[in-house]
């Protein structure tokens, strides 16, 4: 639709907050043992997962450091699927891996467009002057 194309820096920036604030709330299920889920702790491969859940989600919803972090949060949801949920079938909504299948392409999405639009960076940027 041509009206939402005035919109699309904004729009672009929802998405990336909104995607960032899930994939962070994967990570706070992780750490912490919240939002229904269990800490995880105790495996290393959970631990890392979640710190990079938490840690990359926080970063690419603030708009900071934004290529960096949803690139290596669409390696870990590629390494997520493969892992988790392909040995389980072939098809994503049969093996339950449509959300790492669609984390992971939002994230490559993230990585090649950046911080652009509403971010923290500019917003700091902007006090300086």
């Amino acid at each position: 639709m041509r009206i939402l194309n005035r919109y699309s820096e904004q729009i672009y920036s929802l998405m990336r907050v909104v995607a960032g604030f899930l994939y962070a709330c994967h990570g706070a299920q992780k750490l912490f043992g919240v939002l229904g889920g269990a800490r995880e702790l105790h495996d290393p491969l959970m631990l890392i997962a979640g710190i990079i859940e938490f840690g990359g989600g926080v970063l690419i919803a603030l708009g900071l450091f934004t290529s960096i972090a949803a690139f290596v949060a669409s390696g870990e949801m590629a390494v997520a699927y493969f892992r988790a949920h392909a040995p389980h079938g072939f098809w994503p909504i049969r093996n339950r891996g449509e959300l790492a299948v669609l984390f992971c392409f939002v994230f490559l999405y993230i990585a090649s467009r950046g911080d652009a639009g509403w971010n923290l960076r500019h917003l700091m940027r902007g006090k300086r002057t």
